[in-house]
């Protein structure tokens, strides 16, 4: 069974950005493609705050974003509501942890955690974050703080940003069509779901 893999990290904004398509896509794929999501995993864990440099420059992503997907929604009130971090790996573990309890749910759990950075401004670098994300979908909260932390889970975690380097993927989203031993990169259309599909049936 052909194989799509698709490589994100919930606090990527450009992953923010196709997620409607991306669901279209989900909805309308032959039966006969597997879908896989993979973390890639944008930045490791750290406690020091973002530049102002760098938070100007995120800034600016978003905005981009919302000119060129124009129905993309941020809310800009996070940079000043929050001390910003440069650290994504945790909200990646959260969605391993989750998913440890109920494979069904992490798309759920991405889209919470997307919901509450880009549209309630919450930072999910913050445990307080993603513990609340894991509360709204009903999951068992003591397991998801252990899992959250688990050394299997950081194991996991480092063995799909290995998986997707060795596909040669760096960037965020990206889609990766493996059929056999042979690997074909999907060119990803943020506005038509179509030029995606053609690509995978062709």
């Amino acid at each position: 069974m052909p194989t799509l893999y698709y490589i994100h990290d919930p606090m990527c904004s450009w992953c923010w950005a196709f997620r409607p398509v991306w669901q279209e896509v989900k909805n309308k794929l032959p039966a006969n493609i597997e879908v896989v999501y993979l973390l890639g995993g944008l930045a490791p864990d750290t406690q020091t705050p973002m530049t102002p440099a760098m938070q100007q420059e995120i800034r600016s992503h978003w905005k981009t974003i919302q000119k060129q997907v124009p129905d993309t929604m941020f809310n800009f009130e996070f940079w000043q509501q929050n001390s910003p971090r440069r650290s994504t790996y945790p909200a990646c573990r959260a969605v391993i942890a989750a998913k440890a309890q109920d494979t069904s749910i992490e798309d759920a759990m991405i889209h919470a955690i997307q919901t509450a950075y880009y549209l309630h401004a919450k930072n999910p670098s913050d445990d307080e974050v993603l513990v609340s994300c894991a509360e709204s979908l009903g999951l068992d909260i003591p397991r998801f703080k252990d899992d959250l932390h688990a050394s299997s889970t950081r194991e996991q975690l480092f063995h799909e940003i290995k998986l997707s380097q060795n596909m040669q993927v760096f960037s965020f989203p990206s889609l990766v069509l493996k059929t056999n031993d042979n690997i074909r990169f999907i060119h990803i259309d943020y506005l038509d779901v179509d030029k995606i599909l053609t690509q995978l049936k062709g």
